[in-house]
């Protein structure tokens, strides 16, 4: 995948088109992506004993990894990714020259 866990992502297409926000958990077996405040949906729960009230809950679900990008540290625009090696490791680089992993 060209995204993992902490990058700041651009949603490309769908929905919620044009939404930045923060990887919070990927699915690589998936190919799926929990982005904070995009794709929420309700979820209805029954009351129960931590929660007696029960009532609808608004959480974010997972979305496809090819609606997602990263955003360029330069520009701030949405970038593609691709990778060389530094010091003997693989990182992952923006198309502007900017190293991705810290």
């Amino acid at each position: 995948m060209h995204v993992k866990k902490g990058d700041k992502v651009m949603v490309i297409s769908g929905k919620d088109k044009g939404k930045t926000g923060t990887i919070l958990a990927a699915y690589p077996k998936q190919s799926r992506v929990l982005v904070e405040g995009v794709n929420i949906v309700k979820k209805h729960s029954k009351p129960s004993q931590a929660n007696p009230q029960g009532g609808i809950n608004s959480q974010e679900a997972p979305v496809h990894v090819s609606n997602v990008m990263p955003i360029d540290p330069k520009s701030g625009k949405p970038t593609r990714v691709g990778s060389k090696t530094v010091d003997g490791k693989k990182v992952r680089v923006a198309k502007s020259g900017e190293v991705l992993d810290k």
